[in-house]
């Protein structure tokens, strides 16, 4: 008994732009941190330390994301995280 012609089979292909399409949603779903530049950054961890999101340490030299408890010696890392961070309580809070 001979098995299916190798040339019929399209399965493979079918996963394949499967795969590309979540891919393509996962990123048209996510949130852009590509345009954070340094002034940006420093403004938004201004505005989070104002709030009490952020927590600066001085003599360690690091901001402390409260909420989440890392900590990060780069305002452009934090904010970039931060709008990371809440892009995603955002998606959970929509998924209930």
């Amino acid at each position: 008994m001979a098995g299916p012609e190798p040339h019929d089979d399209t399965s493979s292909d079918y996963e394949q732009f499967e795969k590309e399409q979540l891919a393509q949603d996962r990123d048209a779903a996510g949130v852009d941190t590509a345009d954070i530049d340094d002034a940006t950054a420093q403004n938004l961890v201004n505005d989070l330390i104002d709030a009490d999101v952020v927590t600066p340490v001085p003599e360690d030299q690091i901001l402390v994301h409260e909420p989440s408890g890392w900590a990060f010696d780069s305002a452009t890392l934090l904010a970039v995280f931060h709008r990371g961070w809440t892009a995603g309580r955002e998606d959970d809070m929509e998924a209930e």
